[in-house]
């Protein structure tokens, strides 16, 4: 009974962060309230208390739960070994990222809802904190990634590997901003893919 219990909770939780999305995709994070968000997910206003203090701390698991899977799939992405290709890792994630835009309706509503759906004012100031120190570890792991391509002779000799690993997360941070708000002419979106392998064939030695 405990284990069904604990299901229970667990899918409750993912009925909320789903409930989330939704509205805060249809009306705007701001305009959203925790009853709303409750209605929608046919729970009560305190089950949501129950898994989430307030909207701050629900954006924020919104945020992880399309972030940290896309982190996996960097992390194993880097999990290379002596005689493997770091910038044809780092290749892969941001392919995969543009693939998860394309394929994924929950990764794709939830960056919109964060691009273009949030203000980051009042109590999402402090969930923006979050957001960027997250972000950070992403940065960490271009960054090891870039120091690994440096160290085998592919990184194009005079670049740095922690400006690099800058650099590639402002691209791609501007690319899937672009790629979410490019609806009408579809130029972003259809030349992702050559915008990354020119990217990355920049900095080869």
């Amino acid at each position: 009974m405990a284990r069904k219990t604990k299901e229970d909770m667990q899918q409750t939780r993912r009925d909320i962060i789903n409930a989330a999305r939704n509205v805060f995709s249809e009306r705007g994070v701001s305009r959203t309230s925790l009853e709303q968000i409750a209605a929608a997910a046919g729970v009560t206003r305190g089950a949501v208390y129950w898994h989430f203090e307030n909207k701050a701390q629900l954006f924020v698991a919104l945020r992880d739960d399309v972030a940290m899977p896309l982190m996996d799939v960097l992390e194993a992405a880097l999990q290379v070994d002596a005689g493997s290709d770091p910038l044809g890792a780092i290749e892969c994630f941001l392919m995969t990222y543009v693939e998860r835009l394309e394929s994924d309706l929950t990764t794709r509503q939830t960056l919109e809802v964060l691009i273009n759906k949030c203000e980051y004012t009042g109590e999402l100031g402090e969930a923006l904190k979050c957001v960027m120190r997250r972000s950070h570890d992403l940065s960490e792991r271009l960054h090891i990634a870039y120091q690994k391509a440096a160290e085998k002779g592919c990184l194009r000799e005079g670049l740095a590997p922690d400006a690099m690993a800058r650099d590639t997360y402002a691209f791609l941070f501007g690319l899937v901003r672009l790629w979410i708000v490019d609806r009408e002419d579809n130029e972003f979106r259809t030349s992702a893919r050559d915008m990354i392998r020119t990217h990355i064939a920049m900095r080869r030695a």
